[in-house]
């Protein structure tokens, strides 16, 4: 596959890998045990963890992704210059 096929550089695309694994430890974080009327009342789910950390992580994971796919590209930027010459 050559690269004018693909709308995004390999920068583009290790900012975005980085920003899905952020993504996917943020929804690690929120896991847990659930309340269920056999078990009684769980006080764990709403541990800090779970409320507050998990969701900034997401959040994070969230904005990096839009940062990714927003990131310019110097390399199309050279060749494009290269291109016009």
């Amino acid at each position: 596959m050559s690269q004018k096929n693909i709308a995004l550089s390999k920068t583009n695309l290790i900012i975005c890998s980085i920003a899905v694994i952020i993504i996917i430890l943020g929804f690690l974080l929120m896991t847990g045990p659930s309340t269920t009327f056999e078990s009684g009342f769980e006080q764990d789910i709403f541990s800090a963890r779970r409320i507050k950390l998990a969701p900034i992580v997401c959040l994070i994971g969230f904005v990096l992704m839009v940062f990714g796919i927003l990131y310019p590209s110097k390399e199309k930027e050279i060749k494009e210059v290269k291109v016009k010459k």
